[in-house]
């Protein structure tokens, strides 16, 4: 029996509700010991600064922690170890995005000298997710409808019905770390993250 195979994707959009903010501290040392003694100083305070911020210790989490030695080029000769460079990084997760602000700079009092950037995300996707799949199988039913008609057909009973699967779609987000009157915090706008959801379907033509 003959078939029409339509497909369909439906977007709903959703608001983060959890930021997480990926910084960390790098520190140079003539010794391996230095560097790492001198990093470790840091990231204390660091952690400190954190929890200060309200951003409880559950959610911070160490996600690299490097000593890597540094070599000196010069006179084309062989390179020799001119000291060391530890990095210390973290991760920094909250569910108040108003606190984020604050977060950023009590990462920067505290001694931060590299921020990678901020990712908002949602921690439950799946009411938009459910919408975004009901609009995808009434876009696609509507479509068959459609291309029944034109062709001067019947739509018959629905055969199969699969999801190709769901796509988060984050936004840009835009943050700034900008000279700020004293007590104000770093402005950040979390903006909307989309998910789309594309489904496949199959109907019999009735003649």
């Amino acid at each position: 029996m003959a078939k029409i195979q339509v497909s369909a994707t439906g977007t709903a959009n959703m608001a983060p509700d959890m930021a997480t903010v990926s910084a960390g501290v790098v520190t140079q040392g003539k010794t391996a010991r230095e560097a790492m003694v001198g990093n470790a100083t840091k990231m204390t305070r660091v952690f400190e600064e954190l929890e200060a911020a309200g951003i409880e210790k559950r959610n911070i989490t160490t996600s690299q922690l490097s000593l890597q030695p540094k070599y000196n080029y010069q006179n084309r000769q062989a390179p020799k170890i001119d000291g060391y460079e530890a990095r210390n990084m973290v991760s920094a997760k909250s569910e108040n995005l108003d606190n984020v602000g604050a977060m950023l700079d009590a990462l920067v009092k505290a001694g931060v000298n590299n921020i990678n950037g901020v990712q908002f995300s949602i921690k439950d996707s799946k009411s938009a997710r459910d919408k975004a799949r009901e609009d995808a199988i009434r876009e696609a039913r509507e479509k068959a409808e459609s291309m029944a008609a034109s062709a001067g057909v019947k739509l018959g009973k629905l055969k199969s019905l699969s999801e190709a699967g769901g796509n988060f779609n984050p936004r840009p987000q835009v943050y700034a770390m900008e000279a700020r009157s004293a007590g104000a915090s770093t402005p950040i706008e979390a903006g909307e993250q989309s998910i789309s959801v594309t489904v496949n379907m199959s109907y019999d033509i009735v003649e």
